[in-house]
């Protein structure tokens, strides 16, 4: 028993405990990832089953240990003889009424029994695996967090280039509409900048709503709300994965990702069941020692009788209408059946690992070309309204290269977050995602917020949003 737990908490990450000690500060990753971790209802499920497979052991040891039964009775007796007797020798006949009480003791202890101890192995191997279970589910919390927050902070960004384009398109609507009043140009272009004006306002709304939306899922996956968290640096270290293999990566999956080594423990868990029913075959030997007691009042009879018995018990099943043969080809497929689901899960980690880590090294370029293409475009812009002031280029070249710039800062920005969630996606599919990996991330933060506003009936959505009180283990 003890193994299990320490191989449980060797997997879980070691920062947790000291986590949850430290004060809350500002609404960052860090902080949220510790409200996640502590609150998150996938994740208490999961670390409530653990507790429940490890009790589970102790069920199965046991049957192994001393086991006393004790048992009595109390009977009122009714008896009648329809015989006749000299009375003169018996004293008449007829029937009899009496009362009895009785006691049983008895305490057994297996000396060998094959299937309880499979049993038991079985139980330690289903620690292994949801041992391995926990900390998948918990890196899964992690990564869901995380992603939860940057596509806040994704959502922030794209609704500032969208808020910033629909003023430039405005501020160009307005000149449009001075320079058709005093016939420099035709009522087609003020319509053209009309329509990407009210086009540019749409798309802001779109981004202000799915803002909104971004934060609601933090409130799920914590049980909290935050009204603003820190934002991304400008300063991101934008690097390649370290190290720089996408072999080692997925050796590092091999050796470390937990649905991997669940999966693995799964197969053992599935011989087990095996073997259980082999053992099916097998004799039991028990000693026993048991004590009986027994009384009554019947007429002419005194005194009470006991008996006592110590021995060896021994049971051989010699045929069982095919079932042991049965269970056993069941289990047998059984085993086959998660051999290929380990085999799937490898191939799946693989396929998730080599694409990650090709997804990281993309974005490594694409945040350069993106970052290449705002400065192109912002050149672009400018060269185009110079155009426009000297009559070499109309109003829909310049509208056309300000929603060019505002589109390439948006992609920017998007290609920043895509690094960030795609690396520690790889962490997480090589299964070396944990706290500190998340703190070293929450370290590329700045003290600049989001802020989200809530509705203004705030009482009316409190009380939409209160579930009660969440369960609490029973002792």
């Amino acid at each position: 028993m003890t193994r299990h737990r320490t191989l449980r908490r060797a997997l879980l990450p070691a920062l947790i405990a000291s986590a949850f000690a430290v004060p809350l500060q500002a609404a960052d990753l860090l902080t949220i990832t510790r409200d996640a971790l502590k609150n998150n209802a996938e994740l208490a499920s999961a670390r409530s089953q653990t507790d429940s497979v490890e009790a589970g052991l102790d069920v199965q040891q046991a049957d192994l240990r001393p086991q006393v039964n004790g048992s009595g009775n109390l009977t009122h007796n009714r008896q009648y003889e329809s015989q006749q007797t000299d009375t003169r020798f018996s004293g008449g006949g007829g029937g009899d009424d009496y009362n009895g009480v009785g006691l049983t003791l008895e305490a057994t202890q297996a000396l060998f029994d094959a299937r309880n101890a499979r049993e038991v192995e079985q139980a330690e191997r289903q620690i292994d695996q949801q041992t391995y279970q926990l900390a998948a589910t918990e890196q899964q919390v992690l990564i869901d967090v995380s992603t939860a927050y940057f596509e806040i902070l994704r959502a922030f960004e794209v609704l500032e280039a969208r808020r910033a384009q629909e003023r430039a398109i405005g501020r160009q609507l307005e000149q449009a509409r001075e320079q058709f009043e005093v016939g420099l140009i035709a009522i087609t272009e003020v319509e053209e900048a009309q329509a990407r004006f009210d086009q540019s306002r749409a798309e802001r709304i779109a981004a202000d709503s799915d803002l909104q939306v971004r934060f609601e899922v933090l409130e799920r996956l914590t049980g909290q709300r935050y009204s603003s968290i820190d934002t991304l640096g400008e300063e991101l270290p934008v690097q390649l994965p370290t190290p720089n293999d996408r072999s080692e990566w997925v050796e590092l999956a091999m050796a470390n990702n937990p649905l991997v080594l669940a999966s693995e423990a799964g197969v053992e868990v599935s011989r087990s069941s095996v073997e259980i029913a082999r053992a099916q075959r097998l004799p039991t030997i028990n000693a026993f020692a048991n004590y009986n007691y027994a009384d009554n009042d019947r007429s002419g009879v005194e005194g009470h009788s006991s008996a006592s018995q110590v021995g060896l018990r021994a049971s051989l099943p010699l045929y069982t209408g095919g079932r042991t043969q049965a269970s056993i080809r069941r289990n047998t497929y059984q085993l086959e059946s998660s051999q290929y689901d380990f085999e799937a899960q490898r191939r799946e980690t693989v396929q998730q690992v080599r694409s990650r880590f090709t997804q990281v090294s993309n974005d490594v370029s694409t945040i350069e070309a993106r970052s290449q293409a705002v400065v192109s475009n912002q050149s672009a812009l400018d060269a185009t309204r110079a155009g426009y002031e000297v009559g070499t280029r109309n109003i829909v070249d310049v509208l056309n290269a300000e929603q060019n710039l505002y589109n390439a800062i948006a992609e920017l920005a998007s290609a920043r977050y895509d690094y960030v969630i795609n690396l520690l996606s790889l962490r997480q599919q090589s299964g070396t995602l944990d706290v500190p990996a998340v703190e070293k991330v929450n370290a590329w933060l700045d003290g600049d917020s989001v802020s989200f506003t809530l509705p203004e009936e705030g009482d009316r959505y409190d009380g939409a949003m209160d579930i009660g009180e969440p369960p609490r283990p029973q002792g």
